[in-house]
């Protein structure tokens, strides 16, 4: 499979008052075309912050500091912010973001705001840019007559499709979508994700799906990265990941997932809380809250190991055997 994305050693800081927070210090992963990856974790391990650094929108006082993000074989961070805005930001890369809700401006129609894409990207006239949103509209499951509708007058699930056909205006090879599903219910959410992989199915669009729920990832993934405390952990297939978990994290994070079939059992939690990012702890991140730490933990970060083909940890229970 031909290679769109390939993010090498990517190291976004945020410099505060208080101190530098590494909050992406060193992701590596690739993407294919048409392919659907997951990037999962706790909350506040890197996830939005790798979304906004491969859309270059990462917001002050945040900065791109290290890595490569080679997108179609050519390093998109060596762009000016003039040629990234102009040649890839949506047409290119675009990004479904977290939170329809404070996403949408609130004193324009629907149809008004997703007509402003093909204005300003396609230099279309007015009349021509809402054609082609009662397509989109029309595309995503909403009436094209919404279009004269403002935010505040559609549902949760409505006003996500309309970010969902935001994303997908201008064609991109590529669709981040950060956390679509928060805040709506079950129901909507399993609409959302049955409209993306119709979309990717149909469109062959490459997605990179954002979430701390992996239970939503296994719906629609071809690949898995976890992510913990600014880096990836363990990486590889969907199938590697669900059913050959190699990273203590990893697998704690799987047994806090209900199960709807077998034994009832209690579920699992991972005691301890994420570490300080200004001042992580030596060695793997992990080891303050991992019942299989050793002395190794504490001291070196681990070294990156392929447990098997396209199967990558970062662990010392594996460099060790």
């Amino acid at each position: 499979m031909e290679t769109l994305l390939e993010v090498k050693d990517l190291k976004t800081y945020f410099y505060t008052t208080k101190g530098v927070v590494k909050a992406v210090d060193g992701v590596s992963f690739s993407l294919g075309k048409g392919e659907v990856m997951g990037l999962a974790g706790e909350s506040g391990c890197g996830k939005s912050t790798t979304a906004y650094s491969l859309i270059r929108l990462v917001p002050p006082p945040g900065k791109i500091v290290g890595g490569k993000i080679i997108f179609e074989g050519k390093n998109i961070l060596e762009l000016s912010d003039e040629d990234f805005r102009k040649k890839y930001r949506w047409k290119k890369i675009s990004m479904i973001f977290q939170g329809a809700m404070n996403a949408l401006n609130p004193v324009y129609t629907i149809g008004d705001q997703l007509a402003e894409v093909f204005m300003l990207h396609e230099g279309l006239t007015k009349t021509e840019a809402m054609s082609k949103v009662y397509e989109l509209l029309e595309m995503v499951g909403i009436d094209p007559k919404r279009a004269r509708s403002y935010p505040h007058e559609l549902s949760g699930g409505m006003k996500q499709r309309v970010m969902i056909a935001m994303a997908l205006a201008l064609n991109p090879p590529l669709v981040i979508a950060d956390e679509p599903t928060t805040a709506l219910d079950v129901v909507v959410q399993a609409q959302i994700m049955n409209l993306l992989k119709k979309l990717q199915r149909e469109k062959n669009v490459s997605i990179i799906l954002i979430t701390h729920d992996l239970s939503l990832i296994a719906e629609i993934a071809d690949k898995v990265a976890i992510m913990y405390a600014g880096k990836v952990v363990e990486y590889g297939t969907a199938e590697q990941i669900y059913l050959n978990p190699q990273h203590p994290y990893t697998q704690a994070l799987l047994r806090s997932i209900p199960r709807l079939r077998g034994e009832i059992s209690k579920l699992e939690w991972i005691p301890g809380t994420p570490p300080d990012l200004i001042a992580p702890p030596p060695g793997c991140r992990f080891a303050p809250r991992c019942k299989f730490r050793m002395d190794i933990c504490t001291k070196e970060e681990p070294p990156t190991i392929e447990v098997e083909p396209g199967h990558i940890v970062s662990c010392w229970l594996h460099a060790k055997k």
